[in-house]
């Protein structure tokens, strides 16, 4: 094997491109080989410029190094291979004089840091949102039975029968807010741990969901069968993907597809801690997809994409996911949208 020319590079985990004074690429280490997807004889020897599609940015950055003779970073730099690979990166610019290199450029992926960020987001925002539906349900639950408790009366007091149609619909809706405020209250009671096998919680959502939906959805199963049984609240991960799924059937008006996929997951970060090893759990549906307007709140309480819709479902669902160290994420276009469950495995929690 051939020496390398600048072998400190090559143990850098961060992608690094050598280019000469006309811009061709002269060395490209191992981890821009794995950034671009792109091998050495694909990379060395050709201009930078025709490795992307969209280079100006790029090369606007490496202008602007020259001309002040300093270190450039472009901290929100967007390329795409020419395989189409969409890229999202911070990249460093520096002019150098060593052989026949001009330029180093140095690439990080900043897709991980923005998801951890918004990971912290979500959970902070999480428990912002339950302390506050935690109280506004409890000063909600009291004027809401005197309410109902004073038209009971106010009905045995009515003599005429049509009148208490009124006072009947007084009780139903105090009810039914009542029945709202029990669910917004109910990932208040602390999960019970034991041990999970996390198919059977997707088989029993299926079997929910078909018996919901007995015409129009199809359910199937891309399962990894070799995936461990981990510890965790059964019943409060059921109820998560119960209203995932159920969510994507209501998208689809009770006619489309849902795939339910497992498989494992390696090296996870979720809200800045580190994981050897998780359990993703997909929930795919080939519905209209989730509106651009609310893609970004749909775990907030009370959001709703659907006419009628409470908006607790999937509050909830991120609630339960917490509680056991995970988080779930969202992807979303026309035709497709997948929520991916990711939960740790850990010894014990």
């Amino acid at each position: 094997m051939t020496p390398s020319p600048f072998p400190g590079l090559d143990l850098l985990a961060t992608a690094v491109l050598l280019l000469d004074e006309d811009l061709n690429v002269v060395y490209a280490n191992l981890a821009a080989e794995n950034l671009f997807e792109l091998s050495q004889k694909h990379l060395v020897g050709h201009s930078a410029a025709s490795l992307f599609v969209d280079p100006a940015e790029l090369l606007k950055a490496i202008d602007k190094s020259r001309t002040d003779n300093a270190t450039y970073i472009e901290h929100d730099l967007f390329l795409t291979t020419g395989a189409q690979l969409a890229l999202h990166l911070m990249a460093s610019v520096t002019p150098i004089e060593y052989k026949v290199a001009r330029i180093l450029l140095e690439f990080q992926k900043i897709d991980q840091q923005l998801k951890i960020a918004r990971e912290e987001r979500l959970m902070d925002q999480s428990q912002a949102n339950r302390a506050l539906i935690r109280n506004l349900a409890h000063e909600i639950r009291n004027p809401l039975g005197g309410i109902r408790g004073a038209a009971q009366l106010l009905e045995r007091e009515l003599g005429a029968k049509h009148l208490l149609e009124y006072t009947q619909v007084i009780m139903k809706e105090a009810d039914r807010l009542r029945s709202l405020l029990d669910r917004l209250l109910t990932p208040n009671r602390p999960p019970h741990f034991s041990e999970v096998n996390i198919h059977e919680v997707l088989e029993r959502v299926r079997s929910l969901i078909l018996a919901e939906f007995p015409e129009g959805i199809a359910v199937s199963r891309e399962y990894d069968t070799s995936l461990p049984v981990f510890i965790g609240d059964k019943e409060q991960l059921i109820q998560a993907v119960l209203n995932i799924a159920r969510n994507a059937a209501q998208a689809m008006q009770g006619k489309g597809r849902l795939v339910f996929r497992t498989r494992i997951a390696r090296q996870v970060t979720i809200a800045k801690k580190r994981y050897k090893l998780a359990i993703s759990m997909q929930i795919i549906d080939n519905g209209p997809g989730i509106s651009e307007a609310i893609r970004d709140r749909i775990f907030d309480p009370l959001v709703s994409g659907r006419e009628g819709g409470h908006g607790v479902g999937l509050t909830l669902a991120q609630t339960f996911v917490n509680q056991h160290h995970g988080v779930i994420e969202c992807a979303s276009r026309p035709g497709m949208t997948t929520f991916t469950v990711l939960l740790p495995l850990t010894e014990s929690y």
